[in-house]
């Protein structure tokens, strides 16, 4: 592309936040180049959301067909299964290779000029690509993010690795260290559970799994449910530089109950990601940067500290997913737009946590409600009575609901069989701070797991008929 192109927008950054604000753009009729220097989709379509759910899929395939026996069908000749991650991982790459080819027609469809390489802002404001510069009316940074490493575990892609590898390796060790019980740490324990690797988990805060975020009953549902698997997993737990040995690594960790050693294949660090802002030009063009590297924004517009220019997903402080990421692009470009955006209310965004049993919440938990000086009423209703669970024999996990006394939902907590997509209905009826009798109104198809979010909505009007 030759230099001087104006444009409506100039997006740098091809992942969630970047490819949709060019989408949601062009379909609002504004000229738009995105530019990216690696993969179109970024991390999560990549290296991150995407591949990782593939896993755990397999790993509940896996999981199911070795449990088969429990459904009456009796395998005829094989008693076990065995995952072959060379396989896996053909299927994972082809799974992302689909979507990608389909974002990259998308982009084509709405006349989004694709210019491949590294931006760098401009002292005026433009966006520089190799030499040459691109203008643009208002310029969107979504520069994404990626793993973070600690001191003494570097990363070198074969025993020390970050989710990036482990999403796309096609071999599975036998052994495994995981550091850092978070999201991805708790995911990738749970994937390395079901397909038989032994797996530790070692995680510094109390708790080990999950330590920040959800409801502490829901985490302890999910580290009960991943130790009686085969997980260890220790709390409180901080890791020294493993070493060589012949039979792989000897990783050495201390907890309140003294010091351990463990030998296993293959450490992966899961303690967060950071945001890639650095040799942009921000702060010469006069975007300023926190001292973690995240690029200061209001985020009622998602603009930043240089007229015109605004930020959006993981370079901006703010939670780390996808779809708020994809949020914040469509609140960027109503602003660009002057449409006056509803801002992104980011304490009642959706969580997910796609282990086994998976993990969803929204909202307030009941100790951050009572924090925030609400008076709470709290009713749940287990997976264990409802019949679709039982069906699909998948009955561990609960629905927590927390409300307002005599006022509105403020927090739906769901541990258990498709948390994921059932964290959905409790999430728009939190945002339009609706009461409970008027959810516990709403009919819900029997069987099915959803019951259990009506059932538990029911109970806080006072009256029930299972709970």
């Amino acid at each position: 592309m030759s230099g001087g192109s104006d444009y409506d927008v100039v997006i740098i950054g091809g992942g969630p936040g970047g490819y949709a604000a060019a989408l949601y753009g062009a379909s609002a009729g504004l000229s738009i180049a995105l530019v990216e220097d690696d993969a179109l989709g970024g991390t999560c379509l990549n290296r991150g959301c995407i591949p990782a759910k593939a896993l755990l899929q397999t790993a509940e395939v896996h999981r199911t067909a070795n449990h088969a026996g429990d459904f009456g069908i009796v395998a005829d000749g094989v008693s076990t299964f065995s995952a072959d991650w060379s396989k896996v991982a053909t299927r994972t790459t082809g799974i992302v290779d689909r979507l990608v080819g389909g974002l990259a027609g998308l982009i084509k469809r709405r006349k989004v000029d694709l210019v491949t390489g590294r931006g760098r802002l401009t002292s005026s404001g433009g966006v520089s690509v190799d030499g040459k510069e691109l203008r643009g009316k208002a310029v969107i940074i979504a520069t994404g993010s990626v793993p973070r490493s600690i001191p003494g575990f570097e990363f070198d892609g074969e025993l020390i690795v970050s989710s990036d590898h482990s999403t796309r390796s096609s071999s599975l060790p036998e052994r495994v260290a995981v550091i850092g019980g978070g999201v991805i740490g708790s995911e990738f324990a749970s994937v390395y559970t079901d397909v038989g690797v032994q797996t530790t988990l070692l995680e510094a805060l109390p708790g080990g799994v999950l330590p920040i975020g959800p409801d502490p009953e829901l985490a302890g549902i999910l580290s009960r449910a991943l130790v009686k698997r085969g997980t260890k997993i220790h709390a409180q737990a901080m890791a020294s530089p493993p070493e060589k040995s012949n039979g792989g690594l000897v990783l050495g960790f201390e907890t309140k109950d003294g010091s351990e050693k463990i030998e296993v294949d293959q450490v992966l660090v899961a303690t967060g990601r950071r945001p890639v802002t650095e040799d942009m030009g921000l702060t010469e063009a006069g975007v300023r940067v926190s001292d973690k590297g995240f690029i200061e924004v209001d985020t009622t517009t998602m603009a930043t500290t240089k007229p015109g220019v605004y930020a959006v997903g993981d370079v901006v402080d703010t939670p780390g997913l996808a779809h708020v990421a994809y949020a914040e692009a469509i609140v960027a470009i109503k602003a660009i737009l002057g449409e006056n955006p509803l801002p992104v209310d980011y304490d009642r965004v959706p969580w997910v946590v796609y282990t086994h049993p998976e993990v969803a919440w929204a909202g307030y938990t009941e100790a951050a409600a009572k924090a925030a000086g609400y008076d709470v009423v709290v009713h749940k209703h287990k997976f264990a009575g409802n019949g679709r669970a039982m069906i699909i024999g998948d009955t561990d996990g609960l629905v927590k609901i927390v409300a307002e006394r005599n006022g509105p939902l403020l927090g739906a907590h769901i541990v258990g069989p498709w948390a994921s997509e059932l964290i959905s209905e409790s999430y728009l009826a939190i945002n339009w701070q609706a009461l409970p009798e008027e959810v516990g109104a709403f009919i819900h198809a029997h069987p099915s797991l959803s019951e259990a979010v009506g059932e538990t909505m029911l109970a806080l009007t006072g009256r029930s008929l299972h709970g």
